[in-house]
């Protein structure tokens, strides 16, 4: 089989799956996870045919994976794919460009840059920002927090860049009690201690208290959320962000998939004074549906990014625009291929037509679910739908009856101090059909959790 004989086998299997979504269990069975010990063998002494690799990987993978590119999957905020964003990935890997400079490839440069015009006008953030296509929020969240502190140092004349930080002024960081992993993650690897980070008490929402702020000062780097990930809440944006400005502070605001809500008229307002903040992260595999491994970090002052994330070689120097310059990885593929694909085939309209037809489809079901005597435990501001059964063993009856239905997915958490679940809307393929069995199935297991036994 020639290359592209190979390449056509497959996309034919990927077309195959793709049809498929609908009707796939969304958690694998157990004897597809069983049959993954086929790929348990010794390294080949000879190569074997690509065409049998592929084949292989189709066979035994395929069956055992978990459809969250379907319709039925409301697990993590994990949107699908759309279309045109999978055709623009296969047509971008085809190019296999290095896209860290404009040198290295002119069209993956003019695209990526479009596309960080693109967002910065669907989300109505600054418009000189500088746009940076990462891997994830937590690589775009780590680099606009190294850019925060290299700033708020230099500030006060340390050069962090060249002098390091033994010796500097400490920089102190404040983020929400319920602030995401993801954070946490960001700022140990970049030597914040977290026992060191000043946790803001929240209210019972998520969302940070004013009142009981801290006080800031020009070595403050305050971390707002956008989008809680239990409760899909929002800190008080317009009420924080002036103070902490007005005191010197950066302000870097974690909106994963929150920060989508400012595309929609009907939800902008969650998002008021969020534009005041010095630097944002979201992603576009979350709301926005693209493949994974794109994500953004977005910066008002393109310098202060591309202060402490320049990578020029003697081999290889770029304006400070160039994504090298404005993200960790120097060797890169265009990540902003597929984002500007799905804002191009969706428009204003269509993002807008999407956040707001899950967040329509959240409210259904949370309204549903406490008619039928579960206990919603938020209200449902944007796409998250946070539940509990009539008690704790109820809760984790009513989890696990649907994560072994394969009909229907989403996971549990701790909210609280106690068990609860997740029903999170970002799939595009999700219709109101979805919506109606998901609804269906719950009621049928009920609020005790003793209604599904017949279903196992």
């Amino acid at each position: 089989m020639n290359e592209i004989e190979l390449l056509q086998d497959a996309d034919k299997r990927a077309v195959g799956y793709v049809a498929g979504v609908d009707s796939r269990r969304v958690f694998p069975a157990a004897d597809a996870i069983a049959a993954l010990t086929g790929f348990d063998e010794p390294l080949p002494a000879q190569g074997r045919p690509s065409e049998e690799t592929v084949a292989l990987m189709d066979d035994l993978g395929s069956p055992a994976t978990v459809v969250n590119n379907g319709p039925n999957y409301f697990g993590f905020v994990i949107g699908a794919c759309l279309p045109v964003a999978a055709a623009a990935e296969r047509l971008s890997i085809a190019w296999d460009q290095c896209a860290s400079t404009e040198d290295g490839s002119p069209a993956a440069y003019a695209i990526e840059r479009q596309a960080g015009k693109w967002l910065l006008e669907v989300l109505d953030l600054p418009r000189e920002s500088a746009v940076a296509f990462g891997t994830s929020a937590t690589a775009c969240g780590l680099s606009a927090l190294a850019a925060a502190r290299a700033e708020l140092l230099a500030r006060q004349g340390w050069d962090v860049v060249g002098d390091g930080l033994h010796g500097a002024p400490e920089v102190r960081v404040v983020v929400p009690a319920s602030t995401h992993v993801t954070v946490r993650k960001a700022l140990q690897v970049l030597g914040f201690g977290w026992n060191r980070v000043i946790k803001a008490p929240v209210d019972d929402k998520g969302r940070i208290l004013p009142d009981q702020l801290p006080e800031m000062d020009a070595n403050t780097l305050l971390i707002l959320q956008a989008g809680e990930v239990n409760t899909g809440e929002f800190d008080s944006f317009a009420e924080i962000i002036p103070r902490a400005k007005a005191a010197g502070a950066w302000v870097h605001v974690d909106g994963a998939f929150g920060l989508w809500a400012r595309a929609a008229p009907d939800l902008r307002g969650l998002t008021a004074g969020i534009e005041g903040a010095d630097s944002w992260t979201t992603d576009g595999h979350k709301w926005l549906n693209t493949p994974y491994d794109g994500a953004m970090a977005i910066c008002r002052d393109p310098q202060a990014l591309a202060r402490v994330m320049n990578s020029d070689a003697a081999y290889s120097s770029a304006s400070a625009e160039a994504q090298k310059n404005l993200t960790l990885e120097f060797s890169r593929r265009a990540r902003g291929i597929p984002i500007w694909a799905a804002l191009r085939s969706l428009g204003r309209v269509g993002v807008a037509e999407m956040v707001t037809r899950h967040h329509i489809q959240a409210e259904r079901i949370g309204d549903a679910l406490r008619a039928a005597g579960f206990e919603v435990l938020n209200r449902v501001v944007l796409n998250q739908v946070l539940v509990r059964g009539a008690n704790d063993t109820a809760t984790q009856s009513i989890l696990k009856q649907v994560q072994e239905s394969g009909t229907s997915w989403f996971g549990g958490t701790v909210w609280q101090d106690r068990p609860a679940f997740r029903i999170s809307l970002s799939s595009f393929r999700t219709e109101d059909r979805h919506v109606d069995q998901l609804v269906d199935l719950l009621h049928r297991i009920g609020p005790m959790g003793d209604g599904g036994e017949g279903m196992r």
